[in-house]
């Protein structure tokens, strides 16, 4: 009886002391810190970028009331989200950054200056099904611009703008920004006969690059299109020549439809002014395939490829829609915006081995103490500090090698070692860890951070 009341103590302990396995939800990334670094140097350009064309950081919550959050979701939307139940509270996590402004400018418009330009970079959550380079959680970098009743199409054209500094800094020459306008697809569905099914036809186009002429025909023909009907748009999708030269031929289709003729003029808008704030011909080109398949974009929009790098698929989208809040409020919102899958856009990078990794620390010099008296080591640290410079100092008690073993890993660039010669000389060497070289300098913070820059 004694053992094995014993015993079963014994197995208790072990169950206790059983190790839990250590795993990451499937949908979710985790980076080593050198990657981590990497990405966030990456969000730190396109928030830079997005703070030089003068857009206000905006954050709000990840949990939100679900009626806030399902105002207009429905579908694949709302099956996706994250919902649960908090005593009385019925919750939601965000799955996109767009209703969360619809809420915050609905709620603070007496508080906003219009229009009213916004960044929000932050996580969002969709509950699909996790598979390669797709993520349940996931960064997304967004920026719109709204306005208060109106909104000048010229903000339509500075939009590219953002978005070929942005590429450019995250290190891309070749790319392209491909633009359109609902209104020119519209008014063609009109002149057709086909408006009632206008929605369900720029889905298919949207589709084009992806599954082919053959298969659009096709699922035209699903849809009850007429034979005539699908050759006019296909003729319409095949336009192709310059920029200036798509423009021109959709003017001579002489399309008797003010909606289309309305796209068309906005579109030569846009690109008469993208010009003007300095993006090349060779970045941007008009695209009648692009569609976008939101059914909420009402003129302008934007899909941004990697020409070399296809299969990435659109790093960069977005457009003009004509009333943001219409679920929040009976005002009138129209804006135009865009957003970067900065998860996904990474994964794919690191995935093609375009993205390079050369920082494995935050630090610019490590400070290795040599002595018992960590005084003078850790004052010289505070002061470099002081003056802006990213300064580690290795406290344990370890041999020499080690220490400089450890700065050699995570590629510190410059050590400074610290005993009692240093001190008694007032002189110390910065080392360089690249090279080996050795530059003499005394414990003067201005002395060294001329050597290190």
């Amino acid at each position: 009886m004694q053992k094995t009341k014993l015993e079963n103590l014994k197995k208790e302990r072990r169950e206790k002391m059983k190790k839990v396995e250590p795993r990451t939800l499937p949908g979710f990334m985790e980076l080593l810190p050198n990657e981590q670094i990497l990405f966030e140097q990456m969000k730190q350009k396109i928030e830079k970028t997005y703070q030089r064309f003068g857009f206000l950081p905006l954050d709000t919550p990840v949990l939100e009331l679900s009626e806030i959050l399902l105002a207009k979701a429905g579908g694949e939307t709302e099956k996706q989200i994250y919902r649960f139940q908090k005593g009385d509270t019925d919750i939601s996590m965000r799955f996109d950054l767009t209703v969360p402004l619809a809420k915050y400018v609905a709620k603070n418009y007496g508080n906003l200056s219009f229009p009213f330009r916004r960044y929000q970079i932050g996580k969002v959550y969709r509950g699909e099904k996790a598979q390669k380079g797709r993520f349940r959680e996931f960064y997304q970098c967004d920026i719109d611009i709204i306005g208060d009743g109106e909104l000048d199409i010229i903000n339509d054209a500075e939009i590219p703008s953002v978005i070929y500094n942005i590429i450019k800094e995250i290190g891309f020459d070749d790319f392209t920004i491909c633009i359109n306008n609902r209104k020119i697809l519209n008014g063609l569905f009109e002149n057709i006969n086909q408006k009632e099914n206008s929605v369900e036809i720029m889905r298919i186009i949207d589709k084009l690059q992806k599954i082919g002429e053959e298969k659009v025909k096709e699922e035209l023909k699903e849809l009850n299109v007429e034979e005539n009907s699908i050759s006019k748009i296909m003729e319409f999708i095949k336009i192709d020549g310059t920029n200036d030269e798509k423009l021109e031929k959709l003017q001579n289709l002489n399309i008797e439809n003010e909606t289309f003729k309305m796209g068309v003029e906005e579109l030569s808008q846009v690109v008469k002014y993208i010009r003007i704030f300095g993006v090349p011909d060779a970045n941007f080109k008009v695209d009648l395939t692009i569609a976008r398949g939101l059914d909420y974009y009402t003129g302008t929009v934007y899909e941004t490829f990697l020409n070399d790098y296809k299969e990435i698929g659109s790093v960069c989208s977005g457009g003009r829609y004509e009333n943001l809040a219409e679920y929040y409020t009976d005002k009138k919102l129209p804006g135009v915006g865009i957003s970067i899958g900065l998860t996904r856009l990474f994964y794919k990078l690191n995935e093609l081995s375009l993205m390079k990794v050369e920082k494995y620390s935050m630090a610019d010099i490590l400070i290795i103490p040599m002595l018992e008296d960590l005084s003078r080591p850790i004052e010289l640290a505070s002061k470099l500090r002081e003056k802006g410079i990213n300064t580690e100092i290795y406290l344990n008690n370890k041999k020499a090698k080690t220490k400089f073993k450890y700065a050699d890993k995570l590629k510190i660039p410059y050590v400074i070692a610290i005993g009692e010669d240093e001190i008694n000389s007032n002189k110390l060497n910065i080392k360089n860890m690249e090279t080996g070289a050795e530059t003499a300098a005394s414990f003067d913070v201005g002395e060294i951070i001329k050597i290190i820059k």
